[in-house]
C-alpha cells in the first residue's frame, strides 16, 4: 500500500523505503502539483512539468525569458505549492555575496562572532533576475548549489535538505545584465522558456485577474516531507545500462561536436539520467526509456554547451537557437544502443 504525503517511511536492508510512496502515487501527487500551479500559470504545462521534474530530481532550475511572461510567477506557484520553507532573493548590481549566504556578526553579550544565516538556507530558494548581479555576487551560489553548503569565516553551514534553486534571468542581450559564467550555468538542471502565451490563455489570464491575483489563492498540495517521498521514489526509478550508455553517447556527440567549443559535462550526463528518472516517475514509469533523453536533450544540454565562433558566424540564428538546433541534430543522428528502445 502506499503512504500518504508526509508519511515517515522505515528504510530496508536494501536501501527502499517500507511504506513509502509507489510510483503510481508519485505521479498522482505530481499532477496535483501541476494542476495547481496551472491555476496560476495559463497554457504552459510543459514549462510547469519540467520545473516540478527538476524539484523531483534534486537538481536546479534557470528560467530564461523576456520580462512579463511569467518567470517569476511559475517559481512562486511552484513554491507555494510545498509546503516547506521559501527563500527569496532579488538579484540586483549592489547585492553582496553575504546578502545570498548569510554574515559572521559580532555578538557583544558573548564576545562571540554568530552566524546570521542568508536567504539560501531554505528549502526552494527563488533567485529573480539573477543576471543582474554582479559575477562576484553570482558566484557565492556556486558552492550552494553543487555541494549545500555554506562556508563563513572558514566555517561550513549545512543548507536545507531538500535544497533547490529555481533563478529566473533576462536574455543576456538586455540591458544590466551579466552573462552567467560557464561553471555556474553547469550547476542548474535545466533551463526552460516561457514563451509568449497563446491568445486564447492571454484572454482568460485577463479574465482570471481582473479583480484578484491567482497566486493569492494557491496553497500547497503537498508536504515537505512528502516532497521527500517523491525524491526518493526517483532515485529508484531504473536506468538500464544501454539507456545509461545512450546518455554517455548523447554528452560524447556534443563533445566532439567541431560547431561547439565546450561541450556537455560529466555532470551534464548525471543530470540528464536524473531528470529522465523523474520523467518517467511523473508518467508512472518506474524506469527509464530513451524518449525521456530525447525529451530532456534540450533542456537540460543546451544552456552549457557553447558554439564556436565560427559556428556563430556562418548561422543565422542567436547562440542559444544554434545550440538547440545542434542538440537536436545530435539526437536525431546518435543511434540508440541495443537493449534501449524507444517507445512505439
Amino acid at each position: 500500500m502506499n503512504a500518504t504525503p508526509g508519511t515517515a517511511p522505515t528504510e530496508t536492508a536494501t536501501g527502499f523505503a517500507r511504506g513509502s510512496m509507489g510510483i503510481d502515487e508519485v505521479g498522482r501527487v505530481a499532477e496535483l502539483v501541476i494542476r495547481n500551479v496551472e491555476t496560476v500559470i495559463d497554457g504552459k504545462r510543459e514549462a510547469v512539468r519540467s520545473a516540478l521534474m527538476v524539484l523531483m530530481a534534486e537538481g536546479h532550475l534557470l528560467i530564461e525569458d523576456v520580462p512579463g511572461v511569467g518567470k517569476t510567477m511559475l517559481a512562486k506557484a511552484l513554491a507555494r505549492s510545498v509546503d516547506c520553507s521559501v527563500g527569496r532573493i532579488q538579484f540586483t548590481p549592489d547585492l553582496l555575496p553575504s546578502d545570498v549566504t548569510g554574515v559572521a556578526v559580532f555578538d557583544q553579550a558573548s564576545r562571540k562572532f554568530e552566524f546570521n544565516p542568508g536567504p539560501v538556507f531554505a528549502n526552494i530558494v527563488i533567485g529573480d533576475e539573477i543576471n543582474r548581479a554582479s559575477p562576484k555576487t553570482q558566484s557565492a551560489l556556486l558552492e550552494c548549489m553543487e555541494e549545500r553548503q555554506v562556508t563563513v569565516d572558514g566555517t561550513s553551514h549545512r543548507l536545507s535538505d531538500p535544497f533547490v534553486v529555481i533563478a529566473t534571468q533576462n536574455p543576456i542581450e538586455m540591458e544590466g545584465t551579466y552573462p552567467l559564467p560557464e561553471a555556474q550555468r553547469d550547476r542548474f538542471m535545466a533551463r526552460v522558456s516561457m514563451g509568449y502565451p497563446a491568445a486564447k490563455d492571454e484572454v482568460a489570464m485577463l479574465d482570471a485577474r481582473d479583480t484578484t491575483t491567482p497566486l493569492e489563492r494557491i496553497s500547497a498540495v503537498v508536504s515537505e516531507s512528502g516532497l521527500r517521498e517523491m525524491i526518493r521514489a526517483v532515485r529508484q526509478v531504473f536506468a538500464s545500462q544501454p539507456v545509461k550508455e545512450y546518455a554517455v553517447a548523447l554528452a560524447d556527440a556534443t563533445r566532439a561536436d567541431r560547431r561547439l567549443r565546450l561541450g556537455a559535462s560529466p555532470r551534464a550526463t548525471l543530470q540528464l539520467i536524473r531528470a529522465a528518472k523523474a520523467r518517467a516517475a511523473i508518467e508512472g514509469r518506474d524506469f527509464v526509456i530513451p524518449d525521456d533523453l530525447d525529451a530532456l536533450a534540450v533542456p537540460v544540454l543546451a544552456h552549457r554547451l557553447v558554439p564556436t565562433s565560427r559556428a556563430l558566424g556562418s548561422h543565422d540564428h542567436e547562440g542559444g537557437p544554434l545550440v538547440e538546433a545542434i542538440v537536436r541534430q545530435i539526437v536525431e543522428e546518435t543511434p540508440v544502443p541495443v537493449g534501449a528502445q524507444r517507445r512505439g
